[in-house]
């Protein structure tokens, strides 16, 4: 032996043995780790089944690919049956649908906004066709697509409950479709996405919302459309990828390369264009989905290995990204507008010929002027509206469900009418989200931002998104006169939270049977509490009658009176 290589030799069994890992140290107790998947797996992960559920739909003669639809497709059955029932009850114009069934009426009859005498609502309820509608622009401060939704049912069915009912009522039922599918795809989870979906279909403020004709259910519907858009963008993209990638292993070269046709993120820009041409709180859905979709594909970037996965994604995706969304939400906000640029009539419409002709914008076209200063108006008012309302609320109210609002509310005396108790009766049809699923979906958010914080669970950060756009801004307006049922628009994703909360109780693939039992009956029983809570508040949520008592007795809380 040299004596390099016998000094070698000392030295080396002179230096300390570097620290067993835990992952090493479990190993002598006979623990296994879980296999790690390759960078193509963890891109695009497949949809798992069960040996269960296939033979229930292979029994009922369901394909493959179609049996991700016969579960949310039967939940979505029982929302609408829920959501039609008695629909065109109570037969009256309830809060805000005086401004909103009559604008939309107006909008078919005159592609604008016209005036109603102060009688209309008495007149329309009593003769549809004697509707006294007036030329007379009539000043509104809403975008015209909502309206236009409400119209459209108006023309199937005429100016009765009913009719200004009927599509808000099929967005409703078609959104808890939406969520079943979407958080099918979230969470790789037939199960857990019909979870979310029945959850929907149980939530008070949802379901109240689904049946009256206001403008708030309607962007709900097309800010869920777009996050479900974007997320099949999602995976359509890390597909691409991950079929670029050599052997399924991480590549520099290929982590780079082109993510191809994303016509699903352009329809996300469709529908975030709808939503903000219903409610302008759509603008900062846009902007948070935005910043959600750069997101992914820096972190789809990174996973294929790409050396610098932000420089990258600013490179190729950012412009694109931009591009399908604030553009072509833009345009299709504009295209919203087409019955006042079709008018002679609309308010403001000729405002360029007269107060307007002299501004410094005389290039551009004079109705483009004319809607500008509308907006400006409009905006104005917006933020200036502070006046006392007895149901409005401060949005840290709302995730407890702090403040309802009451649509219709009346308390026949005992022998008037139907009402038979002693003590009176009380109808009322109160905008409130099912308690016991609101309560929850507390927990259900700190254990999203304690799994998207410490986890990096990007299905937590997805979904906290979804609740952060339809929630944070409110914060900014304190001052303005604001009312919880504006949260029906984030309720999708904390029906989400809570379905991933209720799928770790139940325990993650793997566990042990006892832990599975221990955890399915834990979840089981939250959930029938959830469907009780919504049972039990049901005569207030359909304005039933019943007696003064019993509607006392679901006052849990003094600020519900």
């Amino acid at each position: 032996m040299s004596s390099e290589t016998a000094t070698g030799a000392q030295e080396s069994a002179a230096r300390p043995e570097a620290p067993a890992g835990w992952a090493d140290r479990l190993r002598r107790y006979g623990h296994v780790p879980r296999p790690r998947p390759g960078a193509g797996e963890w891109l695009a992960p497949p949809f798992p089944g069960s040996a269960a559920g296939d033979r229930v739909w292979s029994a009922l003669g369901l394909e493959p690919r179609l049996r991700g639809w016969g579960g949310p497709l039967l939940v979505a059955l029982l929302a609408g049956l829920l959501r039609f029932w008695q629909l065109g009850r109570p037969h009256a114009v309830i809060f805000d649908e005086t401004y909103y069934a009559k604008d939309a009426w107006s909008l078919l009859n005159l592609g604008y906004e016209g005036t109603w005498p102060e009688e209309a609502n008495d007149t329309i309820l009593a003769d549809p066709g004697l509707a006294p509608l007036s030329e007379a622009p009539s000043y509104v401060v809403h975008p015209p697509v909502g309206k236009w939704a409400i119209a459209l049912g108006e023309q199937l069915f005429g100016l009765t409950p009913f009719g200004w009912r009927f599509v808000v009522a099929v967005l409703g039922t078609l959104s808890v479709l939406l969520l079943c599918r979407i958080g099918r795809r979230l969470f790789r989870s037939t199960a857990l996405g019909c979870l979310a979906g029945l959850l929907l279909t149980v939530d008070g403020l949802h379901f109240v919302m689904s049946r009256t004709a206001l403008l708030d259910l309607v962007l709900m519907f097309f800010v869920l459309a777009a996050f479900g858009c974007l997320l099949v963008d999602r995976d359509r993209a890390r597909a691409r990828l991950a079929a670029a990638l050599p052997d399924g292993r991480p590549d520099a070269r290929a982590a780079a390369t082109a993510l191809g046709d994303r016509r699903w993120r352009l329809a996300a820009g469709v529908c975030l264009g709808l939503a903000i041409g219903t409610k302008w709180s759509g603008l900062y859905v846009l902007a948070a989905f935005g910043l959600l979709t750069v997101a992914w594909d820096w972190g789809a970037r990174r996973t294929a290995g790409a050396a610098r996965p932000l420089r990258t994604v600013l490179r190729r995706d950012a412009g694109p990204a931009f591009a399908s969304l604030v553009p072509v939400a833009g345009l299709v906000y504009l295209a919203s507008w087409a019955g006042w640029f079709g008018s002679t009539g609309g308010y403001y419409r000729d405002w360029h010929e007269g107060a307007g002709a002299d501004t410094s914008w005389g290039f551009v076209p004079g109705p483009l002027r004319g809607l500008w200063h509308y907006h400006a108006q409009v905006y104005r008012f917006h933020v200036g509206l502070t006046d006392d309302h007895p149901y409005d609320s401060h949005p840290a109210s709302w995730l407890v469900a702090g403040r309802p609002v009451s649509y219709f509310y009346e308390s026949p005396e005992a022998g008037e009418g139907t009402c038979t108790a002693a003590g009176g009766c009380a109808q009322e049809v109160l905008a409130l989200g099912t308690p016991m699923l609101w309560w929850l979906a507390c927990a259900a958010l700190v254990y999203a931002v304690y799994r998207w914080a410490l986890r990096r669970d990007w299905r937590a950060g997805a979904l906290l998104c979804g609740v952060a756009a339809g929630y944070l801004p409110w914060l900014l307006y304190q001052e303005r006169t604001i009312f919880y049922f504006y949260a029906v628009v984030f309720v999708p994703f904390l029906c989400l939270a809570v379905a991933m909360l209720l799928g770790a109780v139940a325990g993650p693939p793997g566990v042990s049977e006892v832990r599975r039992s221990v955890g399915l009956v834990v979840a089981g029983v939250l959930v029938l509490l959830v469907v009780w809570n919504f049972v039990y508040f049901w005569p207030l949520y359909t304005g039933q009658e019943i007696p003064m008592d019993a509607w006392r007795a679901r006052m849990w809380l003094g600020t519900w009176i």
